[in-house]
């Protein structure tokens, strides 16, 4: 009887799509740079709190904004991904979190900052499910559970650098210029249009109008609004993170550098 070969590594890589790691490379930073942005509030919350005049349960209010608004942005970049590809709406949307995160920096008052942090929870949303899905549709079948792991682990990457950033950047020049590194991801976009190849499955299954798509989101409007829902509780489950933080000692109430002149 006839034994069944084994799948050698190098069929298994000649299967894998072409391009994979660039696109998973992107996915990566980009979620990576998303959480970097994010995270400088929440280490400079106490600092940004005392310019604008307010408490920092206040200033809170703009971390659980951004959140709640991920679901936005979730909606029309996941609309704009099945519609345009992958990479343009990635590109966008890179460009878009970096620009609202510089104006964040320019912020005069309170009000202004709360606006630019909701349109930057936008641009979060609509990076992790636009790069999610470009990175997992071009990784080889085989290696997707440790890769799409792999990608999770951005946000933490994310946190760190911003955790380095506050420590080298906020001591000598203040919260505003974290913000204006935070434009950085921009670049990114420029990787992403030169590296990064459209996805295979997108093309495949790509919809020729907005009514096609429609009705292909209508024929499965069960799972679409699971899907919704699901998202939404979880970016908003995470609203607390600062307090919890706060209370554990990670970030100090008050912070002496803060008080000299700020």
């Amino acid at each position: 009887m006839a034994s069944t070969d084994a799948i050698s590594p190098s069929t298994l890589a000649s299967a894998a799509p072409r391009g994979h790691r660039s696109a998973i490379l992107a996915s990566f930073l980009g979620w990576t740079l998303d959480a970097f942005d994010f995270f400088l509030v929440v280490f400079a919350l106490t600092a940004i709190a005392k310019e604008f005049h307010k408490t920092d349960a206040q200033l809170a209010l703009t971390i659980a904004i951004t959140l709640a608004f991920r679901p936005v942005g979730a909606f029309i970049f996941g609309l704009m991904a099945d519609r345009y590809g992958r990479k343009l709406p990635l590109m966008i949307d890179l460009v878009f979190f970096s620009i609202v995160e510089v104006l964040s920096g320019f912020a005069p008052n309170y009000t202004t900052f709360l606006i630019l942090r909701a349109l930057f929870g936008i641009g979060m949303g609509g990076e992790w499910g636009v790069g999610a899905s470009l990175a997992m549709e071009k990784a080889p079948s085989g290696r997707r559970g440790v890769l799409s792991g792999l990608l999770q682990e951005g946000y933490a990457a994310g946190y760190l650098l911003a955790a380095v950033c506050y420590f080298f950047v906020f001591p000598r020049w203040g919260w505003r210029p974290m913000f204006f590194i935070g434009g950085l991801p921009a670049l990114l976009a420029l990787f992403v249009r030169y590296r990064v190849e459209e996805s295979e499955v997108w093309q495949r299954t790509r919809h020729k109008d907005w009514s096609s798509l429609g009705r292909g989101i209508a024929s499965h409007w069960k799972l679409f609004l699971y899907i919704t829902l699901r998202n939404h509780y979880q970016a908003t489950a995470r609203a607390p993170t600062i307090e919890v933080m706060r209370l554990s000692g990670v970030i100090e109430n008050d912070i002496a550098v803060s008080d000299s002149g700020r």
